[in-house]
């Protein structure tokens, strides 16, 4: 049996370890699914490179004080979860450790002060969830949830754990009903939507549902209390079929505001950790009544609104007009209209220039997909060049990876005169390898 030492994470969840090679020196890495920091594991390979082997764990020789026994019975075969495995309170330190070393080794920068991880619930916290859907004739079964791990196929999984408990106890009956249907072919996945008092279930349909298909659909949304959605084409194209109230919406009680969205609308999955999230990043861009504030990538206003209940002014930018469209009806039914105006733009391919002729800001909001803010940042750095009294003396940037706010990071510190004075992660994601996170820069 090959044994290996375990002495870090990857990304991925996986234990990292390295082999020995016949000198005793360290050879090549291996990445252990399944493994944790502080273990001696057998393993078997499955994939191999010249640099790198991936593995899977088959024994474990010696084991982590940090392990715990999965809470779900299908965690490792659904792909929803990676660290069910490791004490929580560890999965956020390893997180930690994740953007440290992602701030250090990316972008060559260390913050001044590492805040304390936001952390909460860590079971039926996913407000938000795409299920597959699929008709598998040789199991005889619909079946209805996460892919299974490195797998298209659908997980056989009959609960979830990460899921809320209305909406883990609908699994089952999900299949039914879906197996009931005369277009059960034609149903790839349903959306779960989440908000206050309200289970929205959006369902994709490639055929129009007959009679008795939406008799039944109202019956299960009585039954279950939730209310159907109907998507026939792409995310635009999803209209509320059954019942029609009340309406969807989340809420940040501390700023006094009530958002309205829809089922496919981006939100974050977590309710209780976004409330702590928009707390904390305003009070870490410490805002001032007299001052104009900038909220990119603001989609709906998830930061404008309650930015809006502090400054003079907030300018939400975003890059899709219906998107500011809806953000400024969110504006409207929180009477903040008044100090809030959005504007539509590709945030992606910004030059300095835009930005003086958006005029003067004091501080940023900066909430980015993936791929981060590059092209923001260059702005801000080339302002220094074309307009130095436009620079916002604070950013806020609240980021949903850690390498591309590291490689930011770099550029705003090591060109464009920042300083990196606060980071620290946000676990908005539970038993998983996905690293959120929040950093503030100063003008030096």
């Amino acid at each position: 049996m090959n044994t290996i030492n375990i002495r870090s994470f990857d990304m991925d969840a996986r234990g990292v370890g390295h082999l020995l090679n016949e000198d005793g020196s360290q050879g090549k890495v291996v990445f252990v699914e399944g493994a944790l920091p502080g273990e001696t594991v057998g393993f078997q390979t499955f994939k191999k490179k010249a640099s790198w082997e991936a593995a899977t764990m088959t024994a474990l020789l010696k084991e982590s004080s940090q392990r715990v026994k999965p809470k779900c019975e299908f965690f490792g075969t659904c792909g929803g979860c990676s660290m069910q495995h490791l004490e929580p309170n560890a999965q956020v330190a390893m997180k930690q450790r994740v953007l440290e070393d992602n701030l250090w080794h990316i972008g060559k920068v260390k913050a001044e002060t590492m805040m304390r991880p936001i952390y909460g619930p860590t079971w039926g916290y996913r407000y938000r969830a795409r299920l597959s859907v699929r008709n598998v004739r040789k199991k005889g079964a619909v079946l209805v949830g996460f892919h299974e791990k490195k797998s298209r196929y659908v997980a056989n999984m009959e609960s979830c754990e990460i899921l809320p408990p209305n909406v883990s106890q609908m699994l089952m009956p999900l299949r039914g009903l879906i197996a009931s249907l005369s277009i059960v072919e034609e149903v790839p996945q349903i959306e779960l939507a989440v908000g206050e008092g309200v289970t929205a279930l959006v369902l994709r349909i490639m055929a129009p549902l007959s009679a008795d298909d939406e008799l039944k659909l109202k019956s299960f949304a009585d039954q279950y209390q939730v209310q159907w959605w109907l998507q026939t084409k792409g995310p635009d194209t999803a209209e509320v079929f059954y019942p029609t109230t009340p309406e969807l919406h989340y809420t940040l009680p501390e700023f006094g505001v009530k958002m309205p969205f829809k089922p496919t609308d981006f939100t974050q999955v977590n309710h209780h950790i976004n409330r702590v999230l928009v707390a904390k990043a305003l009070r870490l861009l410490d805002v001032q009544e007299n001052e104009r504030i900038a909220d990119l990538f603001c989609g709906l206003g998830n930061f404008t609104l309650p930015i809006a209940t502090m400054a003079k002014e907030v300018v939400g930018i975003e890059g899709s007009t219906a998107l500011t469209e809806r953000a400024l009806e969110n504006a409207k039914a929180n009477g903040l209209e008044a100090k809030t105006s959005f504007g539509t733009r590709n945030l992606f391919e910004v030059k300095a220039e835009d930005f003086v002729a958006l005029g003067k800001f004091d501080r940023f909001l900066i909430d980015p997909p993936r791929d981060g803010a590059m092209a923001v940042c260059q702005a801000l750095i080339d302002l220094a060049t074309v307009a130095p009294e436009l620079r916002p003396k604070r950013l806020v940037y609240v980021s949903c990876s850690p390498s591309t706010l590291a490689r930011d990071a770099g550029m705003l510190v090591n060109e464009g005169g920042y300083r990196l004075t606060h980071a620290g992660v946000v676990n908005m994601f539970p038993h998983t390898s996905h690293v959120e996170s929040m950093a503030v820069f100063e003008l030096a």
